[in-house]
């Protein structure tokens, strides 16, 4: 686990650095800040109206004594996008806006419900508590 973590904290900056200076040598240095406020300021309005739209949904599941665990698992991951986001560089606005569009969100949540229903299967999954 530390060295997936050490491989995140070195390889993602890597990528952004990497891409900041490729898209800045085509575009130019002013049109790259401008993209990336661009990028943040759409996801960030996203971000927000998603959440929003997911609030009101859980609020229904409960009102009508449902539990809301679709609706729950879409707010973690508007919640991942929007952190996405705040993360300065294309890579992980890209990662951040790939979790924040409903259509990749539920291909996403697809494959979680495959990887965690397997995972279960097998007698893999684990709960630590710290």
């Amino acid at each position: 686990m530390l060295l997936r973590l050490f491989l995140l904290f070195t390889i993602v900056p890597i990528i952004e650095v990497w891409l900041l200076i490729k898209i800045g040598r085509v575009i130019g240095a002013l049109p790259t800040v401008a993209t990336l406020l661009a990028i943040s300021l759409a996801g960030a309005w996203l971000a927000r109206s998603q959440g929003f739209r997911v609030i009101v949904a859980i609020r229904d599941e409960l009102a009508a004594g449902r539990m809301p665990g679709a609706h729950i698992l879409d707010g973690a991951l508007i919640l991942t996008g929007g952190i996405f986001l705040l993360i300065p560089g294309f890579f992980t606005d890209f990662i951040g806006l790939f979790f924040l569009i409903p259509v990749t969100r539920m291909l996403l949540k697809r494959w979680l419900g495959i990887w965690l229903e397997r995972r279960l299967r097998q007698g893999s999954f684990v709960v630590r508590h710290f």
